[in-house]
């Protein structure tokens, strides 16, 4: 820690977890106090109200509640998000503070969401749930879909992305991935850009979605790229709702032209109770819980970025406003 930073770094939190993240980042830097001594919590709260604008520099936040003061605070320069997926203040107007995401922590569980669903398909479990709860029970050996063999396209290899091609190589699969530049990644067999999203399709059998909410994404899944995919597909989205165009992936689903859908995440959420994915036989739904932010992660985070943000050094996992992530 650079000794001439003096001054107390005072930091306000806004989140539906403050009071769990601030004990989080008390006990983090009680380990470390020469480090952290210049830390001050001077608020942590839920409500947008509690937040005095006018003297906020640093904020940790939620960024759906974020939104709501960021444009009045006019002396702010960092604010670290607690989510992944920064839509909320990518979509503002103010964009004259330094903005950095959550990443590095997402990757595991991620695996095990994604994985524990091309698992269950993969071995035909929900047929065996449903012989057993038959009346009589039916003893059939049902027909199984191995992974080895197959190609996993994964739209958006970034962090989260990655951690899945280990797993997917395990499994024997190949890894094929969508990302706006195309560069190449270790462990991927092929990169597309989105504009060739269609022969993307075509070239895998099972999907998973990552990408973030840009201007570039906006129902990249579409009527002509359910076309593209094959029969036995399973998607898997859990990057963000307005990727899919809803209808168009139902009408896909009634077609058979894959044969199930994963959903994580949605256009509006919670999805309405009305929603025809709620009922629909060939869609599962989760409540935006493919992998969720925890108060200890967010706390690292925030600490290393804390120390460097005190001794003027580059921010960690900054996020360009021009791009969207």
């Amino acid at each position: 820690m650079n000794e001439s930073a003096q001054k107390p770094l005072k930091v306000a939190i806004l989140s539906n977890e403050a009071e769990q993240i601030a004990d989080a980042i008390r006990a983090k830097a009680a380990l470390l106090p020469d480090t952290f001594q210049y830390i001050d919590i001077g608020i942590a709260t839920a409500s947008s109200e509690d937040i005095d604008c006018d003297n906020t520099e640093v904020l940790l936040a939620d960024p759906n509640l974020a939104a709501r003061v960021i444009p009045q605070c006019q002396h702010l320069k960092w604010c670290q998000s607690t989510w992944a997926g920064n839509a909320p203040l990518l979509n503002l107007e103010k964009t004259d503070y330094e903005l950095t995401g959550l990443k590095g922590v997402f990757g595991e569980l991620m695996r095990e969401y994604v994985f524990a669903y091309l698992l269950q398909f993969a071995r035909n479990i929900p047929a065996f749930a449903a012989n057993q709860n038959a009346e009589p029970p039916v003893w059939r050996a049902e027909t199984r879909f191995p992974l080895n063999g197959l190609t996993l396209g994964i739209i958006g290899l970034g962090n989260i992305g990655r951690a899945l091609i280990p797993v997917a190589h395990s499994f024997g699969m190949k890894v094929v991935g969508v990302s706006r530049s195309a560069k190449p990644v270790e462990g991927a067999d092929a990169m597309y850009m989105p504009s060739q999203i269609t022969q993307f399709a075509e070239n895998v059998d099972h999907v998973v979605n990552l990408m973030p909410d840009t201007s570039h994404t906006q129902q990249l899944l579409s009527k002509v790229f359910f076309a593209h995919l094959k029969p036995h597909s399973i998607l898997i989205n859990a990057g963000r709702g307005s990727a899919i165009d809803d209808d168009a992936l139902i009408n896909a689903l009634d077609e058979s032209r894959l044969a199930h859908a994963v959903l994580d995440v949605f256009d509006l959420e919670p999805l309405p109770a009305t929603h025809p994915f709620w009922h629909h036989p060939k869609i599962t739904v989760t409540a935006h819980t493919a992998a969720e932010s925890q108060p200890e992660d967010v706390a690292q985070v925030f600490l290393d970025n804390a120390e460097r943000y005190l001794n003027h050094q580059p921010l960690r996992y900054k996020l360009d406003f021009t791009k969207g992530y």
